[in-house]
């Protein structure tokens, strides 16, 4: 069955940085988009970024644009997220999600695949 797997998430202080990263398995991961969602305690489930099959395109929310970066790859069915001058904000469980649909995906809906999470907190 398929299992995406996150990895690298913790305590963190403003400013600082973290790597998430998300292993695949059960799937051809060439063959999905994937993408990085958070939810914040007592808040519904947020977009982080996205990229697609290749590599070749990515999206960003506006809040983690140019302090985020996701990439991926193929060879080793494995996502990542790095995260720069991280934010209190920022806190949230940061969830790994790959879809079907092999450009960039915005919409939580349009993933097919999740991971269990991992949590991220940043102390101010």
């Amino acid at each position: 069955q398929v299992q995406l797997v996150e990895s690298g998430g913790g305590l963190v202080q403003a400013g600082g940085s973290l790597r998430l990263s998300c292993a695949a398995s059960g799937l051809t991961f060439s063959s999905y988009a994937m993408g990085w969602l958070r939810q914040a305690p007592g808040k519904g489930r947020e977009f982080v970024a996205t990229i697609n099959w290749s590599g070749g395109s990515t999206y960003y929310a506006d809040s983690v644009k140019g302090r985020f970066t996701i990439s991926r790859d193929n060879a080793k069915n494995t996502v990542y997220l790095q995260m720069n001058s991280l934010k209190p904000e920022d806190t949230a469980v940061y969830y790994c999600a790959a879809s079907r649909i092999l450009s960039t995906v915005r919409t939580s809906g349009e993933y097919d695949y999740w991971g269990h999470g991992t949590q991220v907190t940043v102390s101010s």
